[in-house]
């Protein structure tokens, strides 16, 4: 350090060190590396940052403030608060920042939006009238010149301007300047390249700012590892593990920053040999690394501080001014650079040595490259900002800009690594600014050198990494050379179409014939590019891509060519025809003149031959498109053509003007017809070519050929090259004798010789001519009839147009629609307005439905079959479609559709009907149809394509009826040609030929039409057909009622034979009856066996295929949250009526932006915390059965396929015991029992007094059971251990003596359940709070009425909430499938119960009979016999229905009663302990009592049920004082009401005729007619019942005593009572970005996601797929499925944001779902590619809710995985 410290001394430290603040600013910036040891660590950081700011603002640092408004939401404020009705609204997520707010930009917007906080002045629109004008009356300079900083004023009328310091200016401005000069300083020693060196040698050659590098044994190194996109995290993380010795975390820290800041130093030391070693192994895998001087790598890691810390000043403020800092910063970028490299070591000079004076931008637009992502996108981020300080920073901004473009597109494509990042993508800032656009054009000649720039590269002419400037204009192209095959070259396009779009550039375009002139050249040299010849004898060995790349590459120059020829509509007569002279000089010269550099395989010599056609010879090009080489690609004409559309110019009036009469002098004056000729053969050549190609002429050259046509074609590129093609051909027609034109098309197409007679074609075999005269017909229709070139027809004509052709068939999608229309007509402004004024949009309803568009009836009229767009098929199907329209409205049954007259106007082209005068074209005519006509009459059939042809034909001769009646008349009567037939006779003739009857109608319009002007003629050769005589008949129309009258006797004739069966077999059933009478009666049958097929029933065992998942969800209500109260309080009242409202399922949604910014205000998307959700395990079904011996046959199968099938991740999971319904696919696990042999169905009917007595009674007669009592749990609460999930004490059937075989069955089916029960109840133990004995104890484990049975059925009721109809009640609602698997689960309790008891006369029903009577009953509950230490209440009361259910269904209704009313006073409980904890909801102030006849004196139950606890009595009180006897009745209502509903599920299922629905008449609450449904006495006649008063009254006593009650910690969990939802996602995707640092933040890694997902069940946000969120030590599990473990538990549901899919989750398999959220048209956007605004659709997202409400998560993503080969990784996610 000495050396340098001395150097230092004398250079930098004349005076005092702390003297200046800039001065310490530069001691400590030079110093730093070394006193840091080249060691950059976060406290470096600061210290500069701290450096920096004392040195900017000195003493003044109290004025400084950060901008209050961060940029996403005041630009979402900004987009609310502006005008944008009838606006196209797009919306995409940009990857990195540099954009800025334009809202007060007159010059960005067409029409004026008014944004209230950027209003822009009058003055500006003035002024930028005034600038465009002098720009263009500027004579432009030799040497362009840039805009310095000292000439930009500092920003006028601004209004929170502030006096600043003289001396805080200078200081600011020299900080601002020293710190830009000291990034370049640092940045000219930097690679362009991210290489390490080849060996030490030229390591340590390599050039270095570090002036202390002299003793090179005590060099530091450093290695950099820079961030790429082809490498994932985790290969990152082990390649630095490996060399590193980093631990995994540390790597990880490492790759992360490498992700964020774009490179990272690896290692630093001075072992030169290792680190090479080190750098080269990295570079062999394809990873950025370099290796350089310690001393260099550190000042580039200062350079990104202070790149930083300049981005930060832009986002600053100077007290109220909040454009002081950007104009300082604007001020000295725009200054030469002034150099502080104290050992400069090189020239830098040279970098920029064709710049006079570089700015300080100048240098960093040029080393842009040299820097790495972070850096990159800060400073793209600077110049953003500059750009919206003025127009005068934004035109000195793209000046600099301009100046050093070239070399800006050398780097990006050639040099730059990270082409994503490249400050060439700033261009798209300043080349769509109009006045910018015509500054930089103007002053700086930008399109001339882009043109020069697209030259030199393509046509490979690179030196050095750099494109030669100027390019040589002799050098040829190569189409396999790398800049075809480069993927950036279409950005550059993009800029000269940006460039040229402008209206202010197209003016010079038009006005300033150097324009044309190079732009010509430029396109000259993509002529006839890669051309194609044809293999004839044997195909072609080696297919290239080639033609890709070639295509890629024109048909972005033929954008170019578009917005170039358009710019002529600006141009007078003079300069328009002075471009068409100069596009055909450029023709002419690379095809007709020779020279030796000629490729004559794209530019044959041209030559001429004679051609005789009717009697009249024709001098035509002499090519063979057979033999030839032919190119898709000709720039030229299609810039020709471009130029030809401009008819309002080239109108006879205009060429008048400048001395020439018409569009044929302006072509003929320079060039002769021969001339012309050339110039359209090319056009023509590619249009015999790909009708070649079409009739399968070609297909020995293989698929390149096809996809080349299919390009050629395309419908969204085809005006790019094939329209242009048309219209070159249909512009010959006026240039030059139409006749002329035809026979060179006859020529080209080889087909002279066929329509002069003669019907072999020496070349073309029979099946390839007639599609080959189909081919050449429609071409001669197109050019005939085509009119939106040749009038140059306004674009929303055109586009409507477009449409209704589009849609002529039928309704379509928008995404098909627009594949159907050319992308710059989809891409207009006008194209959504045209839409919506000639369709009907169809909204989409289903959940797989999209929005169509339907065509308006008036549009129909608009349609012609014969559009240039149609193909064969699909031009029949729109005549099937105009006929049938026709057909409707006429009624006539055969209708004929006129063509409409083509409207050519008044230009150039008004002359094209007068073709329908040829000769030519009436011989082409005649023999069109002679030839068809004489083969058909010679083979007796018709030849193929035949119809169409002669479609295309009798088209011709109607549109010449319409165009030109009375000469075509003349000539088609007159002029003769085969065997003295003219085209009359041979229509006469057509009109009455057998084959050919449907064109009859078609004839005799067009006979008639001639009629009118040849009647004798007509009269002599027309034969009429007389059907005046009754008795002519028709033969077909004879030989059809012959064919009805056979099929109506053969009719008859077998329905007579039914007839006679029927009695036959009714006599012979009558016979078996009385034979068999006394034979026992048949089996019930089930169904089939979906394996075998045989009948199910009671011969052999079978059962249902179930499914037992793990669940969570069923919800409780959350204590102290006062929005889930008042959503109880506001619940409608009847769960079993449907909750949706009309406007729920409009699309879009009505008010979408209004309700979304209510909803805003919940920042978890409204989701249900996990914390209040109950676990459990739900049953499903998928309703197939199967025998018993068939499934363990089926099992088998299944473990087959695992075995086959290994790399497969399979659908089911053999060790969780899973398989897959082979009929349905649904996912399984059980089978459960089928109930054939019902226990006694008969309903205990007594009175429920009396049977409270008959219970006692019989209780009393029994004896004490102590096996039974030692079947209870002894926690006291009267729970069985027998069916606990865990019981280890079941006996196994085979030590049952004396077991029937049909028991032992349903033991194996029961097993299957308790397994699983078993398995999901050892893994969830700690999701449980119910008391349980220890694991190994009897009755551990789940119990299985309450977290099976009653789960499941609980599940069933919440599913059902929210649906229905009226009539109906939630019992009605569910499939019989549902209550068979009911029935199923309670056969099992059964079984368990007779398992337990075996030795019983009934299995041992009665005495668990006797014990649940004695859990109830009041006389018992407490009693001497038994201790029931468990309150009741504390009990769910509807398990205890459940048990009854399963061993004494007989009184289920009396049992229903007790336990109905233990809910009323457990809910009474629980509703304390809630609402003592909320406060009263401020929105339901005003209820009255709506329930009295139901509930009676709530506040008497109410007290009565908390009196037995002083704790509890006086918290009760409170809580009824405080919320109102109203409030607490509309709760006590919806708490209650799931127990009605829940029990209506079980008794239904159990008894299904016992407990019918009530009558639909009765349409009161659902409580009410629930409570007659069940047999239940309402609350309100609980004075007239002494026995249940007695049993509430011992029930809340023991409550109350015990310790529960006494702590107000109840144990009274109440279920959450209203409709299931599921998070609440905005209406407007858009809307979840407004406040996404929010709502979108991870919990894990406390960021925004770059892939967020949302879980739908409790609105948490999680990254999706992202290495910060993963658990690598347990397997690589992203954070989407742990966070679903601790959410749903096995099942998670998650919206992905950016891919707008739905995601389904389940035991580490998954599926994608469909997006709930459809855009405007109707249509799924998936990863918002199209970035058209899109909102919730209510029929998918009903979808989503009822799959996750259903349990149906776990079979959709099997069936999905079933359906394909899926690989797994799902954990991954």
């Amino acid at each position: 350090m000495s050396g340098f410290s001395s150097l230092l001394q004398s250079r930098l430290l004349g005076r005092d060190r702390t003297s200046d603040p800039l001065s310490r600013l530069r001691f400590a910036l030079e110093t730093m590396p070394g006193s840091r040891k080249y060691v950059f660590t976060p406290t470096t950081r600061a210290e500069i940052l701290s450096e920096l700011y004392d040195a900017f603002w000195g003493p003044y640092a109290h004025l400084f403030l950060p901008n209050s408004n961060s940029s996403l939401p005041l630009h979402a404020m900004l987009s609310e608060a502006t005008d944008h009705a009838d606006h196209n609204v797009s919306f995409f997520i940009a990857q990195q920042s540099g954009g800025c707010c334009d809202c007060g930009d007159v010059e960005a917007w067409r029409m004026p939006i008014h944004c209230p906080y950027h209003p822009p002045k009058p003055e500006t629109t003035e002024y930028l009238s005034a600038f465009a004008l002098r720009t263009l009356q500027a004579t432009p300079r030799a040497t362009p010149r840039t805009i310095l900083g000292q000439e930009i004023p500092p920003v006028r009328d601004y209004p929170y301007r502030v006096s600043v310091p003289q001396e805080l200016h200078d200081t600011m401005s020299r900080t601002v300047a020293y710190a830009l000069d000291f990034i370049l300083d640092t940045l000219d020693f930097s690679p362009d390249e991210t290489t390490p060196p080849a060996n030490e040698n030229d390591l340590r050659a390599q050039l270095s700012g570090d002036p202390t590098q002299r003793d090179q044994s005590r060099d530091q190194f450093s290695l950099v590892l820079w961030n790429d996109d082809k490498h994932s995290f985790e290969e990152l993380v082990l390649l630095l593990c490996d060399l590193s010795n980093r631990t995994r975390e540390e790597a990880s820290v490492a790759v992360d920053r490498i992700d964020e800041q774009g490179r990272e130093v690896i290692e630093t030391n001075s072992n030169a040999t290792r680190l090479l070693e080190m750098a080269q192994s990295i570079s062999q895998i394809d990873l950025g690394a370099t290796l350089r001087r310690a001393y260099d790598t550190f000042r580039e890691q200062v350079v990104a501080v202070i790149i930083e810390w300049l981005l930060d000043l832009t986002r600053s403020r100077l007290a109220t001014d909040t454009l002081i800092l950007r104009e300082v910063i604007a001020a000295e970028l725009l200054n030469p650079r002034r150099h502080y490299a104290y050992m400069p070591t090189h020239d830098v000079g040279k970098v920029l040595s064709d710049i006079n004076d570089p700015s300080r931008i100048d240098w960093m637009f040029l080393y842009h490259t040299r820097l790495w992502k972070k850096p990159r996108l800060n400073l793209k981020e600077i110049y953003a900002s500059l750009l919206t300080l003025s127009h005068e920073h934004k035109l000195a901004v793209a000046s600099h800009f301009a100046s050093v473009y070239h070399r800006i597109i050398d780097a990006y494509l050639l040099v730059d690594r990270e082409a994503e990042t490249s400050i060439k993508y700033f261009a798209l800032q300043l080349f769509t600014v109009p006045s910018v656009a015509l500054y930089i054009v103007r002053q700086h000649n930008i399109v001339s050198r882009l043109l020069s720039i697209i030259t030199a590269f393509f046509t490979n002419q690179i030196q050095e990494k750099r494109i030669v400037y100027p390019p040589d204009s002799d050098a040829s192209i190569d189409v396999d050379s790398y800049p075809f095959k480069s993927k950036r070259f279409m950005p550059v396009f993009s800029d000269l179409r940006y460039l040229c779009h402008n209206e202010s550039v197209q003016q010079l375009i038009a006005h300033n014939r150097e324009y044309i002139v190079q732009f010509s050249k430029t396109c000259q040299i993509f002529m006839c590019v890669n051309p194609n010849k044809r293999a004839a004898s044997s195909h072609v060995e080696y297919e290239t891509d080639a033609w890709i790349s070639v295509f890629n590459v024109t048909l972005s120059l033929s954008r170019v060519i578009k917005v170039y020829g358009e710019a002529f509509s600006r141009a007078t007569a003079a300069e328009l025809v002075a471009a068409i002279t100069t596009v055909m000089h450029h023709i002419l010269m690379v095809t007709a003149v020779a020279d030796e550099q000629r490729d004559i395989t794209r530019f044959p010599p041209v030559l001429f031959h004679d051609v005789n056609f009717g009697d009249t010879p024709y001098q035509v090009v002499d090519f063979d498109v057979m033999e030839g080489w032919v190119s898709f690609h000709h720039s030229l004409q299609w810039l020709l053509a471009e130029l030809f559309k401009h008819v309002d110019i080239l109108s006879e009036e205009s060429l008048r003007e400048i001395g020439l009469s018409s569009l044929r002098d302006v072509c003929l004056r320079n060039a002769s017809e021969q001339a012309i000729l050339t110039i359209i053969d090319y056009p023509l050549r590619v249009l015999a070519m790909i009708a070649q190609i079409r009739t399968g002429l070609w297909v020995r050259n293989g698929f390149a050929i096809r996809g080349q046509l299919m390009h050629y074609r395309d419908f969204m590129l085809r005006e790019l090259c094939y329209d242009q093609d048309l219209f070159i051909l249909q512009t010959a027609l006026i240039i030059l004798d139409p006749n002329t034109v035809l026979v060179s098309m006859l020529d080209r197409f080889q087909l002279i010789g066929y329509f002069s007679g003669a019907t072999l074609h020496p070349v073309y075999e029979n099946t390839h001519l007639p599609s080959m005269v189909e081919e050449l017909l429609y071409i001669i229709i197109t050019v005939l009839t085509e009119t939106a070139s040749a009038t140059n027809m306004p674009m929303p004509a055109a586009i409507r147009r477009e449409i209704v052709h589009a849609l002529a068939v039928g309704p379509c999608t928008f995404t098909d629609l627009t594949k159907r229309v050319a992308e710059r007509m989809v891409d207009d402004v006008c194209f959504e307005r045209v839409l919506r004024e000639v369709t009907t949009f169809k909204s989409p309803e289903a959940t797989s439905d999209s929005g169509l568009y339907e065509l308006k009836d008036e549009a129909y009229d608009e349609i012609n079959p014969f559009f240039y767009h149609y193909t064969r098929n699909k031009r029949e199907d729109v005549e099937t479609v105009l006929r049938n329209r026709h057909k409707r409205k006429t009624g006539v049954e055969d209708p004929v559709i006129v063509p409409k007259l083509a409207d050519f106007g008044n230009g150039p082209f008004s002359t094209i009907p007068s073709v329908f005068e040829s000769e030519v074209l009436l011989q082409i005519i005649f023999y069109g149809i002679y030839n068809i006509l004489i083969l058909t009459d010679a083979q007796g059939v018709t030849p193929p394509s035949s119809e169409a042809i002669l479609d295309q034909l009798v088209h011709l001769i109607m549109l010449a009826m319409g165009a030109r009646p009375q000469v075509f008349s003349r000539l088609a009567t007159y002029k003769v040609f085969e065997e003295d037939q003219t085209l009359l006779d041979v229509l006469c003739a057509f009109e009455h030929h057998d084959k050919f009857k449907a064109y009859k109608v078609r004839v005799e319009w067009i006979l008639k039409e001639m009629t009118l002007h040849q009647p004798d003629e007509m009269r002599q050769r027309r034969r009429v057909v007389d059907t005046s005589m009754g008795d002519s008949i028709d033969p077909a129309d004879a030989k059809k009622r012959a064919a009805k009258a056979r099929q109506e006797a053969i009719m008859r004739q077998m329905k007579a034979q039914q007839a006679s069966f029927v009695t036959n077999l009714e006599d012979l059933d009558a016979d078996e009856d009385e034979d068999i009478g006394d034979t026992p009666e048949a089996p019930v049958s089930y169904g089939t066996c979906i394996v075998c097929q045989e009948e199910l029933n009671n011969s052999k065992p079978f059962g249902s295929l179930g499914f037992l998942q793990p669940s969570r969800l069923l919800r409780r209500q959350p204590d102290g949250q006062g929005a889930y109260i008042t959503e109880a309080l506001s619940s409608a009242e009847s769960l079993d009526r449907s909750s949706e409202q009309s406007s729920d399922t409009v699309f879009p949604p009505l008010e979408a932006m209004a309700k979304d910014q209510k909803a805003r205000s919940f920042h978890n998307f409204d989701g249900f915390s996990a914390q209040y959700t109950r676990f459990g395990i739900h049953s499903s079904i998928c309703s197939h059965m199967m025998h018993l011996e068939c499934f363990t046959v089926y099992s088998g199968s299944i473990r087959q396929r695992h075995r086959a099938q290994a790399t497969r991740n399979h659908p089911d999971n053999i060790h969780r015991k899973e398989f897959i319904c082979p009929l349905c696919k649904s996912l399984g696990n059980v089978v459960l029992p089928v109930a054939t042999t019902a226990m006694p169905t008969e309903l205990n009917t007594l009175p429920f007094t009396d049977w409270t007595r008959a219970a006692g009674i019989s209780i009393l007669k029994s004896k004490a059971d102590p096996v039974v009592d030692a079947m209870q749990l002894r926690n006291g609460s009267g729970e069985f251990v027998f069916w606990a999930a865990e019981d280890k004490y079941v006996p196994s059937y085979f030590r049952i003596p004396d077991r029937p075989a049909d028991h032992m069955e349903l033991h194996k089916m029961v097993d299957t359940v308790m397994v699983i029960g078993k398995n999901i109840s050892q893994q969830s133990r700690h999701l449980r709070e119910r008391p349980e004995p220890e694991p190994g104890e009897r009755g551990a484990g789940m119990y299985l009425p309450e977290e099976l049975v009653g789960y499941t059925i609980a599940s069933l009721e919440v599913a059902q909430r929210g649906t229905g109809s009226p009539g109906c009640t939630v019992a009605d609602g569910l499939t019989d499938s549902n209550f068979r698997m009911i029935r199923g689960l309670v056969a099992c309790l059964t079984k368990l119960v007779g398992l337990n008891l075996w030795t019983r006369q009934d299995e041992g029903r009665d005495p668990i009979r006797h014990a649940i009577i004695k859990r109830l009953l009041p006389e018992w509950s407490r009693g001497s016999l038994t201790s029931f230490t468990y309150p009741l209440l504390l009990r769910d009361p509807f398990t205890i229905l459940v048990e009854t259910a399963a061993v004494a269904p007989d009184m289920l209704r009396q049992v229903l009663i007790l336990t109905y009313y233990a809910c009323l006073a457990r809910t009474v409980i629980g509703m304390v302990y809630i609402l003592n904890k909320s406060r009263i909801p401020s929105s339901t102030n005003a209820m009255q009592r709506r329930h009295e006849d139901i509930f009676g004196d709530v506040h008497m139950f109410f007290m009565s049920v908390v009196r037995h606890s002083p704790v509890f009595e006086q918290a009760g009180d409170m809580v009824f004082s405080a919320f109102g006897e109203p409030r607490i009745e509309k709760l006590l209502y919806m708490f209650t009401l799931p127990f009605l509903r829940k029990a209506a599920i079980l008794c239904r299922a159990m008894l299904p005729s016992a407990f019918p629905s009530p009558p639909a008449s009765n349409d009161g609450c659902e409580y009410s007619r629930l409570l007659a449904m069940l047999g239940v006495p309402p609350l309100s006649d609980l004075p007239n019942q002494d026995t249940l008063q007695t049993a509430l009254s011992v029930w809340c006593q023991h409550y109350g005593t015990s310790h529960a009650a006494s702590q107000l910690n109840c144990g009274v969990v109440l279920d959450y009572p209203v409709v299931y939802r599921l998070a609440r996602l905005p209406l407007i995707l858009d809307h979840l970005y407004l406040d996404q640092e929010k709502i979108m933040t991870c919990p894990h890694c406390k960021t925004v996601p770059m892939d967020a997902a949302i879980c739908l069940i409790c609105g948490a946000t999680c990254c999706l797929q992202s290495h910060c969120c993963m658990d690598y030590e347990n397997g690589f599990r992203g954070e989407c499925n742990m966070h679903t473990r601790e959410c749903a538990g096995p099942i998670g549901v998650y919206f992905c944001v950016k891919r707008c899919a739905l995601l389904y989750l389940y035991a580490n398999n998954g599926t994608f779902g469909q997006s709930p959220y459809l855009d405007v048209h109707g249509e799924v956007d998936v990863s918002m590619r199209r970035g058209r605004r899109q909102y919730l659709h209510h029929a998918r997202w009903e979808e989503a809710r009822k799959v996750w409400l259903n349990h149906g998560v776990p079979t959709l993503i099997a069936r999905r995985l079933e359906s394909t080969v899926d690989s797994g990784g799902w954990e991954t996610l």
